[in-house]
């Protein structure tokens, strides 16, 4: 979750300041892999960037091979080859364009967040948060 409370922040000031951004489409966020896959005997590691993509990878590697599974937490757990490669590199990288709607639930989200409510906040976390895959955009 590394940078996403300060993702959250950013699209928050975005969205309550400059919403014509959102609605011309122009922003964008980019997207790191939540896994490297490195297999004996293959010279590249493989990114994957959902719990689906790490599945599809690993069911293509020959039973019994050698492999080592490394899960990011956050982008200071990558090296700074790794992020190049995978996050920020623009022949490479994935981004994912933000729209009107993905800003306002990432206002209200923050707001319910940040409130000095703790019931409704509680209740947020306890109700949304086992429904995610992935905590990240």
């Amino acid at each position: 979750m590394d940078g996403a409370h300060i993702r959250t922040l950013l699209l928050t000031f975005l969205f309550r300041y400059q919403r014509g951004l959102f609605e011309q489409g122009k922003v964008f966020v980019a997207v790191p892999p939540l896994y490297k896959v490195e297999t004996k005997g293959v010279k590249k590691p493989t990114y994957c960037y959902d719990e689906s993509q790490l599945r599809a990878h690993l069911a293509a590697i020959p039973e019994g091979a050698t492999r080592n599974i490394q899960r990011f937490k956050g982008l200071g757990e990558m090296m700074p080859e790794q992020l190049w490669q995978t996050t920020l590199n623009p022949a490479t990288r994935l981004l994912k364009r933000l729209t009107v709607d993905d800003a306002s639930r990432a206002n209200k989200t923050f707001q319910l967040l940040m409130s000095d409510k703790v019931a409704p906040r509680r209740e947020f976390i306890e109700t949304e948060g086992p429904k995610l895959d992935s905590i990240d955009v």
